[in-house]
């Protein structure tokens, strides 16, 4: 199978790389609520949503954005490297961040769609800056171009899964996520006892 999408990924890089990431970031969702959350039953209405997003703009844009820096500075050395990790984590990070909180508001119908985007995004983009640089450092020095999106969609599973429980549950931050991961059963039981109220 492997070998199979490594032949597809040369043959067929856009869809391949889109679908990959479409799917590994949905999976994120699948895993937040399965193994974080703990719930009951699955909203899938929300793993769609995360979807949708994650297909229509999260993917085709990582594609063209990591073709467009590989265009503009190519090659590997440090210089470049460097130009490519700024420009990612200035500009790039900001606008996918926004597209999800937004993205996934306005397909659950919010009537205010930039409400989780003002309560979260800062935080976000601050734990962000803890992860993203390090997995786009590997995957600018380590991943031919045709399979830099696919990375960053196994990169992004573990991304999405904190979003997810970001947007849900939590206020953006890595402290929060960890507290949760931390001790979910305490937090859940704080949760029930709260709606019992």
């Amino acid at each position: 199978m492997r070998k199979s999408f490594f032949k597809r990924a040369k043959v067929l890089p856009w869809i391949s790389n889109v679908t990959l990431y479409g799917c590994l970031f949905a999976g994120g969702d699948f895993v937040h609520q399965c193994v974080i959350a703990q719930r009951d039953q699955m909203d899938w209405r929300h793993t769609r949503n995360v979807a949708i997003v994650a297909l229509s703009f999260q993917g085709n844009f990582n594609y063209f954005w990591l073709r467009a820096l590989e265009h503009r500075f190519p090659g590997r050395s440090p210089g470049m490297i460097f130009r490519k990790l700024i420009l990612d984590q200035t500009f790039a990070s900001p606008l996918a961040t926004s597209v999800f909180y937004t993205g996934v508001s306005f397909l659950e119908g919010k009537e205010d769609i930039f409400a989780d985007w003002r309560e979260k995004f800062f935080n976000t983009y601050k734990t962000g800056l803890m992860y993203w640089p390090f997995m786009q450092f590997l995957n600018f020095v380590l991943m031919p171009l045709y399979l830099r999106t696919a990375f960053m969609g196994c990169s992004a599973f573990l991304w999405a899964t904190f979003l997810c429980f970001s947007r849900q549950s939590g206020d953006g931050t890595a402290a929060m996520a960890l507290a949760w991961i931390m001790a979910p059963k305490k937090q859940l039981l704080a949760r029930s006892t709260d709606e019992g109220k």
